[in-house]
């Protein structure tokens, strides 16, 4: 029998297979956000091998189906970008708990995923922290140099 977290993460998994944004790792095309999924479980084992469930499925639904919201949806400016952002964010934590909550988990689980996926008290919230930290590590090893090629200094000090 498999276990709830199994489930939950063949699920989210099973979504960000369906991202049409591919990439080429090893010589195959990936999708983007299950690329990105995996480098995020990656980068977390690195740095709490004893993470929680939760804080492994909030790590890998960070960008559940992201794709389907992209930021030209919003207005190119600061206040635009904070909104898509904002936005995101609370879509993917409506998706993921439900996946919870379908899955097996609890409302509390399954809410608690949805805070931290939401980055939800960043500040006293260690498991959230952890998230963020995790989610710099993987732009910094995978985007970062894009960013920087696309980018002014102004901007990407700022």
């Amino acid at each position: 029998m498999t276990s709830k977290f199994d489930q939950a993460l063949a699920r989210i998994d099973d979504a960000h297979r369906q991202d049409p944004n591919l990439v080429t790792v090893n010589g195959a095309a990936v999708p983007y956000e299950l690329y990105y999924a995996n480098k995020m479980t990656q980068h977390l084992e690195k740095r709490d091998p004893s993470a929680s469930e939760i804080l492994r499925l909030a790590v890998r639904a960070q960008h559940l189906r992201r794709w389907e919201v992209p930021r030209s949806t919003y207005p190119m400016t600061r206040p635009g970008y904070f909104a898509w952002r904002t936005a995101l964010k609370n879509r993917q934590a409506d998706i993921a708990k439900k996946i919870c909550l379908d899955c097996g988990y609890d409302a509390d689980e399954a809410g608690r995923v949805a805070s931290l996926v939401r980055k939800e008290d960043m500040k006293q919230d260690v498991e959230c922290q952890a998230l963020e930290d995790v989610a710099c590590l993987v732009f910094l090893d995978d985007q970062f140099e894009k960013f920087e090629r696309e980018h002014d200094e102004e901007k990407i000090v700022d």
